[in-house]
């Protein structure tokens, strides 16, 4: 039944249903029987699951079960000084491995003879470096530790654990390519750990050896070149197999790379095995034993390559009997026998699939099955393996934490079911008499603690009844909602066990706040006539001086608010009170809400100016009626009232004036500049240093910065501010010199200046106030080639800070982030001219100049390049140019995005590899097969940085494509470069 939170006398449906009637021990706690912890009889020990390692555990698992490989690690000796001294282990310190190997052998002690169900491998995992949140290949995984795990081994003295790698998973096989023309055969011998069988286009595990050992053919340019008939011939190659191992991996090839994503994906058709597999008609020599038995089935649940979960079935070799292995599960398979049809169910993808074929006896056929295992089939009887006295000791010690652990957590469910049934009888008592009966005394306490008084996994904290207190300090009557009423009693009881206050009783109810509520109602009743009222008295046109000016903003908010100065004290009360039992709301929120609050404007105060007094703009009021007027100060008796024949703020008055007048003279001063300076308001009309003009010997400069601010006045003298003075300290370094020299005021420092004719200078000179003159003079032998002509300037050029400028320029394009470069791909050395994404859609430099100029002022154009920008712009010096770019110099070096390009993003610290795989993205290209080069530069080594590799801000890079090769067996050698994934890189895999 559901609580009437409305009525603080239902005491109903407010979790007490838990506590009527019997109760079931269990529910008292909620700590698990640890005996379910505990390993059963006969059972194997399951591995945690980190997060992501479920493939690490199916392989630790198949290796547990390897009994020879087992045997061999537990000879392997241990670096344990007290060990190999023959004394006992110290108890006070934990035991941690120091090798691979010492980490394996404690692993299989604890999943031979611990006592739990399941272990944690993360201290195996940790060795390795592993991260225990991705998932990672589980074939390269298998291959990179059987791997380190050799190399490990081949240290060892003893010969039993030196070359147990070698003779449980070591093959040998030959490729063998023989001539055409004269027949000789030449054999390269190389050893195997596991076969990489190809399934595409096949359905039994048979086929998919055959076609690992078909004859391929060597014609055309691919032909042999043959020692005895040298010269190049046809061939055939292929391999054969010399001789096998104890234990045969077969790894199926079930994770391939799609060249059109650019993605691993998974292969999920189905392929047959038999439980019995004869070698024999693949091998070399056919006098030998080849025949296996299946030992184990390594699955991958799920049909992306990139997630799923792991799991093996493994065969116990002393038993027989199959086992699946599942992280902590672990499930015996019933009657001997391997079970994959639930594995097979779980992971369909969709109803389309291929329907999975029927299996004879003795075979199986699977659609997840990444690696088969098989065993050379013996009559020996299998091994049985001790664990060694040292690691023996080790799970000995392990156990006894365990059995502690499982007393404890005992200890403790019978702790909290004693508890339990102290509070289910203290319930069943109080909860009779909770009610409060007619005319005894009460007590009002929360609902949200009553809750909680009737959780167990909660205990009650202290009462707390500050939040539902009035400003009087009484109950607030619209807290009444979330409160309840009970016996004094009970309410007697509750505070002695567990206190807090105040304490609300009969007393408690607030008479004041009643009051002011039902006025705040009737308020409200009579908002809405007076509303309709004021509404009628507006349309009367008033006459005379008997009106008074009210805002037109405050007119068309006016009842709202009304409405929210009469929900002014509820507000309050809730800002201050908060949620119930001390999580109160943050007080410094709630003053910040109320500040910003009062900086709102209130009624009537929209016509006010700075000066306190009636502002003069007519347009933001209107005259209403002394009767409309009476009626809104009934609302709003501290509004400031103008009467109709209130003259307006006189000092207003004057800055308006004074306003008008600036702005006549701005529009002169503006007129007169502009027809004074023709040329520099005019581009086509400015000298250019590239063609120096044959008229005159001297130029004067200014910045182009200035030349741009007082363009935008004389365009717009109303709404900008005039120029008064000409800043060329900023073309200057500390010491007073030039920045620039004459070659690079040609190129690319000439959008930072601007040339000035002689006879302009004399104008600017009367016009502004020129803090430097800076003067480019030309000198020339007479009847001398123009080339010839010497150019010097005034102040000379600075070279240390000229050398400082050129060096932060470079620094600043190695050091950019985020900043845009185009990718530009050509066929045949032809630029591809295709439709293009619109990622940067770059307009022309003239309505770049004409969006400039219709931006409100403050507002940044987009070529100022700002500190925290990507591609960072040139800086004159470390000091003086700081305060020139805040000026904002215009410098726009952006390059047009012409059709067949695409702009990506890239920053300099980023690897060739990383730019290579947002090209893959871009234009479906796989890294492998992308050719890129800058200004002629082949770009290649990819783990260089772009900064390193001369790729700079706006950069065009040439991407040329190779045509793509269906050639499975190369993908494989690519597939770590192309693919936007780590791997195994950084981990103890790779470190030996």
């Amino acid at each position: 039944r559901r609580n009437c939170r409305g009525n603080p006398n239902c005491l109903v449906g407010i979790g007490e249903h838990v506590w009527l009637g019997e109760i079931d021990e269990n529910s008292f706690h909620n700590i698990d029987d640890p005996n379910c912890e505990r390993r059963k009889k006969n059972a194997f020990v399951g591995l945690t699951n980190l997060g992501a390692t479920c493939y690490v555990n199916t392989f630790l698992q198949m290796w547990f079960l390897n009994l020879e490989l087992r045997q061999a690690l537990y000879l392997c000796p241990s670096t344990c000084s007290e060990y190999v001294a023959g004394e006992s282990i110290s108890k006070e310190k934990d035991y941690e491995p120091q090798t691979i190997c010492e980490h394996l052998q404690y692993l299989f002690a604890l999943l031979q003879n611990s006592k739990r169900r399941y272990i944690d491998p993360s201290g195996f995992v940790k060795a390795l470096g592993l991260d225990t949140g991705q998932q990672q290949d589980a074939q390269e995984f298998s291959k990179l530790f059987m791997s380190l795990l050799e190399d490990t081994l081949s240290k060892q003295k003893n010969p039993d654990v030196r070359n147990i790698v070698q003779k449980q998973f070591c093959g040998e096989y030959a490729y063998v390519t023989v001539c055409n023309q004269c027949g000789r055969e030449s054999k390269l011998v190389s050893k195997f750990y596991e076969l990489e069988l190809n399934i595409q286009g096949h359905k039994q595990l048979t086929d998919c050896i055959t076609e690992f050992l078909k004859e391929e053919k060597l014609e055309g340019d691919n032909r042999y070149f043959c020692e005895t008939c040298q010269s190049k011939q046809n061939a055939t190659r292929k391999i054969r197999l010399l001789s096998l191992p104890c234990t045969l991996n077969l790894q199926l090839m079930r994770f391939v790379f799609d060249r059109q994503t650019g993605h691993k994906k998974k292969l999920n058709t189905y392929i047959g095995f038999s439980e019995l597999l004869d070698m024999e008609p693949f091998m070399e020599q056919k006098n030998g034993v080849y025949v296996y038995e299946l030992s184990a089935v390594l699955i991958h649940r799920g049909v992306s390559a990139y997630s799923g979960h792991y799991i093996a079935h493994v065969k116990d070799p002393q038993t027989g009997e199959w086992y699946k292995f599942n992280d902590e599960d672990i499930e015996k398979m019933e009657g001997k026998k391997l079970q994959l049809g639930i594995e097979e169910d779980l992971a369909e993808p969709s109803k389309s699939q291929t329907r999975k074929p029927k299996c004879g006896k003795g075979t199986h056929c699977s659609r997840n099955a990444y690696m088969l295992v098989y065993r050379l089939q013996t009559r020996e009887k299998s091994l049985t393996v001790e664990v060694p006295a040292f690691l023996q000791e080790l799970v000995e010690r392990d156990n006894c934490k365990f059995e502690e652990w499982c007393n404890e957590m005992a200890e403790m469910r019978k702790e909290s079911v004693a508890r339990g049934k102290i509070k289910h009888e203290e319930v069943k008592e109080l909860y009779k008499r909770l009610p409060a009966e007619a005319g005894s005394p009460y007590d009002f306490i929360s609902l949200e603690w009553l809750q909680k008084w009737l959780d167990e996994s909660t205990p009650p904290k202290p009462i707390d009844n500050t939040a539902c207190l009035c400003s009087h300090g009484k109950l607030h009557p619209d807290k009444i909602s979330i409160m309840k009423r009970i016996s004094e009693y009970v309410a007697d009881f509750f505070y002695r066990r567990y206190g807090g206050g105040p304490r609300l009783n009969v007393k408690a109810l607030c008479k004041d706040c009643v009051v002011e509520r039902c006025r705040i109602l009737r308020l409200k009743n009579q908002l809405n006539e007076d509303y309709k009222t004021v509404t009628n008295l507006l349309k009367i046109t008033v006459k005379g001086n008997d009106g008074f000016w009210v805002g037109k903003a405050s007119l068309r908010s006016w009842r709202q608010l009304a409405l929210e100065q009469l929900n002014e004290q509820d507000e309050d009360a809730e800002h201050s009170n908060g949620k119930m039992n001390g999580n109160a709301q943050n007080k410094d929120d709630s003053n910040e809400e109320k500040r910003e609050e009062e900086e709102e404007l209130n009624f009537n105060e929209d016509i006010v100016c700075p000066h306190g007094d009636l502002c003069i703009s007519e347009n933001e009021r209107r005259v209403v009626s002394k009767e409309a007027w009476e009626k809104l100060k009934q609302y709003f008796p501290k509004a400031p009232e103008f009467p109709n024949n209130k003259e307006c703020c006189s000092q207003c008055k004057i800055l308006e004036r004074e306003g008008e007048e600036n702005e006549a003279l701005h529009k002169m001063m503006a007129s007169e500049q502009k027809t004074s300076l023709q040329n520099l308001f005019h581009d086509k009309c400015r000298p250019c240093l590239g063609s120096w003009p044959q008229e005159t010997d001297e130029l004067y400069i200014v910045s182009q910065f200035f030349v741009e601010e007082w363009r935008k006045f004389v365009r717009r003298p109303t709404r900008c501010s005039p120029v008064s003075s000409v800043g060329n300290s900023a073309l200057l370094c500390p010491h007073g010199g030039l920045m620039f020299t004459y070659a690079s005021m040609t190129k690319e420092d000439s959008k930072l200046i601007a040339l000035i004719w002689p006879s302009e200078w004399e104008r600017i000179q009367k016009l502004f106030v020129v803090d430097h003159v800076i003067k480019i003079t030309r000198t020339q032998a007479a009847g001398a080639d123009p080339e010839s002509a010497l150019y010097t300037s005034e102040p000379q050029l600075c070279p240390e800070c000229r050398e400082g400028l050129l060096c932060q320029q470079q620094r600043d394009l190695r050091e950019y982030t985020q900043a845009t470069i185009y990718i530009h791909k050509v066929v045949d050395n032809k630029k591809v001219m295709k439709d293009a994404a619109p990622e940067l859609n770059v307009s022309s430099s003239e309505a770049e100049e004409e969006r400039e100029e219709n931006k409100p002022e403050g507002e940044h154009d987009p070529d100022f390049n700002q500190t925290d920008s990507g591609a960072k712009r040139q800086k004159i010096s470390q000091q003086s140019f700081i305060s020139y770019q805040k000026q904002g110099i215009r410098r726009s070096t952006r390059h047009r995005k012409v059709r067949g390009e695409k702009a990506l993003l890239v920053s300099a610290n980023q690897t060739l590899k990383e730019l290579k795989i947002q090209i893959m993205h871009a234009f479906s290209v796989a890294p492998f097969d992308q050719n890129l080069s800058i200004d002629g530069k082949i770009l290649s080594n990819d783990t260089a940085t772009l900064g390193s590799l001369g790729v700079i801000p706006e950069s065009v890079i040439l991407l040329k494509a190779d045509e793509p090769i269906a050639d499975y067996a190369a993908m494989d050698d690519v597939m770590q470069v192309c693919m936007p994934e780590e791997g195994f890189k950084g981990t103890g895999l790779l470190g030996h």
